[in-house]
């Protein structure tokens, strides 16, 4: 009777232990830092963590909400995850060009809401490619050419006389 109260003693010790460590990381979950800043564009950026410098390990359904030149508004914008990584969000083409203030709001339990100047601008558009001359070999281009088939040359030339004083010395040989 002993061994088994000891044992259940040990079992209840240890979900207590097990309750008491989880109950710091569920505090910690409380609150998230959003990081907004614009994305070079007419989009905006967001990186979320937890208070205490975590990285997110979920999805949280954030929202964007915006206030523009001459009082526009846009939103509210469920923003989705992008592709670089955990806690990475971004809204995509949903500004215009001017300066905007962005408001981002994390749902409950998190329930932090972060406000950001953003200088929306067109988006650059790469130079286009400059044309290259396929006609006129610049520089070692015309070495390039010949180099190949000045050396398949040599290879048939000595694989010739190869094969012509094979057979010259089995005649002198006969």
């Amino acid at each position: 009777m002993t061994r088994i109260r000891t044992a259940v003693a040990a079992v209840l010790a240890g979900l207590a232990l097990a309750l008491v460590a989880a109950a710091p990381a569920a505090a910690r979950a409380d609150k998230l830092k959003l990081v907004v800043a614009g994305d070079g564009a007419v989009g905006v950026t967001i990186q979320a963590t937890y208070a205490d410098g975590r990285r997110l390990d979920q999805v949280v359904r954030l929202t964007l909400t915006a206030v523009g030149p001459d009082k526009q508004q846009v939103g509210p914008v469920q923003l989705e995850p992008a592709p670089e990584g955990q806690g990475f969000y971004s809204s995509g083409p949903v500004l215009t060009p001017g300066t905007w203030q962005v408001t981002v709001n994390a749902p409950a339990p998190y329930g932090t809401k972060t406000t950001a100047t953003v200088q929306a601008q067109v988006a650059q558009s790469q130079p286009p490619p400059t044309p290259v001359a396929l006609n006129k070999p610049t520089g070692d281009q015309g070495v390039a050419r010949w180099w190949p088939l000045a050396a398949a040359g040599l290879v048939l030339v000595a694989a010739a006389m190869a094969v012509a004083m094979l057979f010259g010395r089995r005649r002198a040989a006969d």
